[in-house]
């Protein structure tokens, strides 16, 4: 009876370890996809970067550096902005084409995006098609600029200048195929003249060669001469829209010189690899209008020559630069505009 009853005891002990193991094993086995499905659903859970392929002081760094500010506080998680300049914006938007299209890697864009692959015959990223949109972030005014050693105080003065002197002036740039290049080129096609093309990596070396007055003018974008302007070290002469900026409303418009043609205006956006789950998209684009209908960002882009843009949605944003696109095609094509 004892060896009945042990041996009772003992098919029992031994069920009752199987019916665990198989239940450790059922919830060991499925464990990874609960902590994945878990931190699938917490974004962020580490640091964002944001790709800038322009130099610190560009409006596109402004804006990065404002807003990166914003969602570290809201996030909790630091945001880093990486500059990567040179090459007319080629280094930084070849690295965002080929970034992880995880979340955690985005890229603040604007104008030289499209410009750089357009005027490249095998450019090494695509535009449009290596990305996705995000957020559009700000309108922004750009500013013609001159050194104060030309004699001249007003745009009309420079107009007759310029006219007087075809093939003398030069214009600084941030690079061959830049947005301040392209800017620089329909510029001179409405003035009707011809100006050499200066290229600088960094903006502050451009700002150094027309205090010297070896670099005549710039259209650059006005965050990123406001400073400048307000030390008195450039020249205000006009700003390339159709209206005056409240930031400068000394300075006139455009339109009012007389050379609606030249009209060029900019846009920075927030935009991610393509492959980025859309929920992400999604979620940051809803952080980042958030924080673009905030007053007191509101006010810093105003104060800064530009105009936050909070009313787009992913799918916009990207309408909204193949359009884009197709503009600076036209314009490119239509002069003959080749990198140098």
């Amino acid at each position: 009876m004892v060896h009945h009853a042990c041996s009772g005891i003992q098919r029992f002990l031994s069920a009752a370890v199987l019916r665990v193991g198989i239940f450790a094993a059922v919830v060991c086995g499925a464990s990874p996809c609960i902590a994945g499905a878990a931190a699938d659903e917490i974004y962020p859970y580490r640091p964002i970067r944001i790709i800038v392929a322009s130099p610190p002081g560009a409006a596109d760094d402004f804006f990065a550096r404002s807003l990166g500010g914003e969602l570290e506080a809201f996030y909790g998680k630091r945001v880093v902005i990486e500059n990567r300049p040179g090459a007319g914006g080629l280094i930084g938007n070849t690295l965002l084409s080929k970034a992880n299209a995880d979340g955690y890697t985005l890229g603040m864009i604007g104008v030289t995006r499209m410009i750089t692959e357009l005027v490249r015959d095998q450019p090494p990223y695509r535009a449009l098609a290596d990305i996705v949109g995000v957020a559009h972030v700000a309108s922004i005014t750009n500013v013609l600029v001159a050194t104060h050693k030309l004699p001249v105080n007003t745009a009309r003065e420079f107009v007759s200048y310029a006219r007087a002197r075809i093939g003398d002036l030069n214009y600084a740039s941030l690079g061959i195929g830049s947005a301040s290049h392209l800017a620089g080129e329909v510029f001179s096609r409405a003035l009707g003249i011809q100006a050499v093309h200066v290229p600088f990596r960094m903006v502050s070396d451009t700002f150094v060669e027309m205090g010297l007055g070896r670099v005549h003018y710039a259209i650059l974008t006005l965050p990123m001469v406001l400073a400048p302007i307000n030390e008195g070290r450039l020249r205000p002469l006009a700003v390339m829209t159709m209206q005056r900026s409240v930031a400068l409303p000394n300075v006139p418009s455009i339109s009012e010189v007389g050379l609606p043609d030249a009209q060029f205006d900019s846009w920075s956006g927030v935009v991610a690899p393509r492959g980025t789950p859309r929920r992400i998209v999604e979620q940051l684009h809803g952080d980042i209008v958030h924080r673009l209908r905030t007053a007191a960002l509101r006010e810093r882009f105003m104060r800064q020559g530009s105009e936050s843009t909070p009313d787009s949605t992913p799918d916009g944003f990207m309408r909204h630069m193949e359009n884009e696109y197709l503009r600076y095609q036209a314009v490119i094509q239509q002069g003959g505009f080749k990198p140098e």
